[in-house]
Protein backbone atom coordinates (compact mmCIF):
# COMPACT_ATOMS: atom_id res chain seq x y z
CA UNK A 1 0.00 0.00 0.00
CA UNK A 2 1.52 3.50 -1.00
CA UNK A 3 2.22 6.17 1.78
CA UNK A 4 1.09 9.75 0.78
CA UNK A 5 2.23 12.81 2.44
CA UNK A 6 0.57 13.54 5.40
CA UNK A 7 0.02 9.92 6.17
CA UNK A 8 0.54 8.12 9.72
CA UNK A 9 3.30 6.81 9.23
CA UNK A 10 5.20 9.85 7.47
CA UNK A 11 4.17 12.01 10.69
CA UNK A 12 5.38 9.31 12.95
CA UNK A 13 8.76 9.13 11.29
CA UNK A 14 9.05 13.60 11.63
CA UNK A 15 7.96 12.74 15.09
CA UNK A 16 10.78 9.87 15.98
CA UNK A 17 13.38 12.50 14.42
CA UNK A 18 12.44 15.32 15.89
CA UNK A 19 12.86 13.52 18.65
CA UNK A 20 16.45 12.09 17.70
CA UNK A 21 17.52 15.23 17.01
CA UNK A 22 16.22 16.78 20.23
CA UNK A 23 18.05 13.89 22.20
CA UNK A 24 21.46 14.42 20.57
CA UNK A 25 21.42 18.33 21.04
CA UNK A 26 20.93 17.64 24.58
CA UNK A 27 23.58 15.43 24.96
CA UNK A 28 26.10 17.49 23.19
CA UNK A 29 25.58 19.87 26.35
CA UNK A 30 27.40 18.47 29.59
CA UNK A 31 27.39 19.48 32.85
CA UNK A 32 30.02 20.73 35.05
CA UNK A 33 30.40 20.86 39.11
CA UNK A 34 33.11 23.37 40.05
CA UNK A 35 35.70 21.94 42.16
CA UNK A 36 33.89 18.49 41.57
CA UNK A 37 32.94 16.72 44.34
CA UNK A 38 34.86 19.61 47.32
CA UNK A 39 32.53 22.13 45.22
CA UNK A 40 32.92 25.58 44.98
CA UNK A 41 35.88 26.64 47.65
CA UNK A 42 39.01 27.66 48.28
CA UNK A 43 42.06 27.09 45.79
CA UNK A 44 39.78 26.38 43.44
CA UNK A 45 41.51 28.67 40.79
CA UNK A 46 42.65 25.60 38.82
CA UNK A 47 40.08 23.40 38.43
CA UNK A 48 39.31 25.03 34.78
CA UNK A 49 42.70 23.86 33.71
CA UNK A 50 42.48 21.47 31.19
CA UNK A 51 39.37 21.06 30.82
CA UNK A 52 37.33 21.84 27.36
CA UNK A 53 34.13 23.90 27.63
CA UNK A 54 31.50 24.08 25.06
CA UNK A 55 28.64 26.49 24.17
CA UNK A 56 25.86 25.20 25.90
CA UNK A 57 27.10 23.77 28.49
CA UNK A 58 26.43 24.46 32.69
CA UNK A 59 28.93 24.99 35.01
CA UNK A 60 26.94 24.12 38.69
CA UNK A 61 28.24 26.17 41.80
CA UNK A 62 27.50 24.16 45.06
CA UNK A 63 28.62 25.57 48.34
CA UNK A 64 27.47 26.65 51.78
CA UNK A 65 25.35 29.53 50.82
CA UNK A 66 25.60 31.20 54.14
CA UNK A 67 29.21 31.83 53.99
CA UNK A 68 29.82 31.92 49.95
CA UNK A 69 28.21 33.28 46.95
CA UNK A 70 30.12 33.36 43.49
CA UNK A 71 29.27 36.78 40.49
CA UNK A 72 30.26 36.55 37.10
CA UNK A 73 32.89 39.50 36.88
CA UNK A 74 34.90 40.45 33.71
CA UNK A 75 38.93 39.88 33.26
CA UNK A 76 39.64 42.98 35.53
CA UNK A 77 38.28 41.82 38.44
CA UNK A 78 39.11 38.49 38.10
CA UNK A 79 42.32 39.76 38.53
CA UNK A 80 42.48 42.10 40.90
CA UNK A 81 39.13 40.61 43.15
CA UNK A 82 38.13 44.04 43.47
CA UNK A 83 34.30 43.70 42.36
CA UNK A 84 32.59 46.56 41.29
CA UNK A 85 29.49 47.69 43.58
CA UNK A 86 26.42 47.06 42.98
CA UNK A 87 27.92 43.67 41.03
CA UNK A 88 24.60 40.88 41.34
CA UNK A 89 26.11 37.68 43.17
CA UNK A 90 24.30 34.04 43.42
CA UNK A 91 23.35 32.72 46.84
CA UNK A 92 21.37 29.68 46.87
CA UNK A 93 24.42 27.55 47.45
CA UNK A 94 23.48 25.39 44.41
CA UNK A 95 23.60 27.66 41.54
CA UNK A 96 23.68 26.78 37.15
CA UNK A 97 25.03 28.93 34.52
CA UNK A 98 24.81 28.12 31.13
CA UNK A 99 27.87 29.12 28.77
CA UNK A 100 28.01 30.30 25.59
CA UNK A 101 31.22 31.00 23.73
CA UNK A 102 33.97 33.03 25.12
CA UNK A 103 35.55 34.15 28.37
CA UNK A 104 33.87 33.91 31.59
CA UNK A 105 34.94 34.57 34.88
CA UNK A 106 33.30 33.91 38.44
CA UNK A 107 34.47 34.77 41.62
CA UNK A 108 33.04 34.65 45.53
CA UNK A 109 32.56 38.32 46.43
CA UNK A 110 33.11 37.51 50.27
CA UNK A 111 36.22 39.72 51.16
CA UNK A 112 39.22 37.63 51.23
CA UNK A 113 37.76 34.51 49.35
CA UNK A 114 38.90 36.03 45.57
CA UNK A 115 41.99 36.28 47.05
CA UNK A 116 41.95 33.13 48.25
CA UNK A 117 41.51 31.94 45.08
CA UNK A 118 37.55 31.02 45.09
CA UNK A 119 37.75 31.87 41.84
CA UNK A 120 37.42 30.71 38.46
CA UNK A 121 38.74 31.40 34.23
CA UNK A 122 36.43 29.02 31.73
CA UNK A 123 37.20 29.54 28.22
CA UNK A 124 34.00 28.44 26.51
CA UNK A 125 34.67 27.05 22.54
Amino acid sequence: MALGRGSARSGAAAAAALLLGLLVTSAEAAKYTVGDYGGWKFNVAGWAKGRTFRAGDVLEFKYNGAVHDVAAVDAAAYRSCVVPKGKRALRSGHDRVRLVKGMHYFVCTVRGHCKANMKIAVRVI
